[in-house]
């Protein structure tokens, strides 16, 4: 054989040996990919009974996830806020003194934080003016937080304090359950309304014709179930409704919700008290 034909037959035999190792990795590539589909669908089964609801992608159930997280995160922050607030107006006594001894200050206070609310509503996707009016907002409702505590006793505001936060924790952690198990309560809305505004008018009437000490009892009682009526709705519709971008609305939704809930509970337990 001549130098030209083995350097030929060579040739071949290195294609050959080239070709099966192409082979040898196509197919190695292929079980990867193969491996890594079924890893995804074994992830995908795995993962799939975990969505906030039925229906949810994973990817848009991981975004709903972070946006969850960042609402409550705002909302810890209102709650601590609110706390500090209240507890400075409680224990320094000027501050106390001040607000107790002035009708018209007090008056302007409850006003207030409804001028702060509009402006927070309107610029509430403007960072980082959503943050600074929502400060403005959570400062100015604690202050009356504040004095309505300081007119208490301190072991009554503990146990409203205490079963506030078990309600909470309680009706939160149903509200995820149910919305997973595939239940809706939208259907709530337009009842929670119309009983929210007639316990609004009832408040609006102690104003003019005030209400005895067991008119007064039932009255918070009353405002307690709507308020924990609107914990499970709210809960619900920042579980599927709210968008990403109404982060601070959703925070607001749910700081009224359990800041009404406190009151009237600490309504309901002053005036068995008494």
């Amino acid at each position: 054989m001549t130098y030209e034909g083995s350097q030929h037959s060579d040739a071949r035999g290195s294609r050959s040996k080239k070709k099966k190792k192409k082979k040898k990795v196509n197919m190695f590539q292929q079980q990867q990919q193969q491996g890594y589909t079924r890893a995804k669908t074994e992830e995908f089964d795995l993962e799939s009974g975990e969505t906030l609801y039925p229906g949810l992608s994973l990817g848009e159930n991981q975004l709903r996830w972070g946006f969850i997280r960042k609402v409550y995160g705002i909302l810890s922050a209102q709650i601590v806020l609110t706390t500090i607030v209240s507890l400075v107006t409680v224990f320094y006594s000027p501050i106390n003194d001040l607000l107790k001894g002035n009708s018209t200050l007090l008056l302007f206070l409850l006003f207030l934080p409804f001028i702060f609310l509009i402006p927070l509503l309107k610029y509430q996707q403007k960072h980082p003016h959503n943050y600074i009016l929502l400060a403005l907002f959570t400062v100015s409702i604690s202050s009356t937080v504040g004095v309505t505590c300081a007119n208490t006793d301190g072991k009554i505001v503990l146990e409203a304090l205490i079963l506030t936060s078990g309600v909470v924790s309680s009706l939160t952690a149903y509200a995820f359950w149910a919305s997973k198990k595939g239940k809706d309560f939208s259907f709530l809305g337009p009842m929670l309304f119309t009983s929210l505004f007639t316990l609004f008018l009832t408040g609006m009437m102690q104003m003019f014709f005030p209400l005895g000490p067991m008119a007064h009892a039932i009255y918070g009682a009353i405002g307690a179930m709507i308020f924990s009526g609107y914990i499970v709705y709210d809960t619900d519709n920042l579980i599927k409704r709210f968008t990403y971008d109404e982060y601070i609305g959703a925070s607001v939704t749910l700081y009224l919700d359990i800041l009404n809930l406190f009151l009237s509970i600490l309504r309901v337990l002053r005036e068995a008290n008494n």
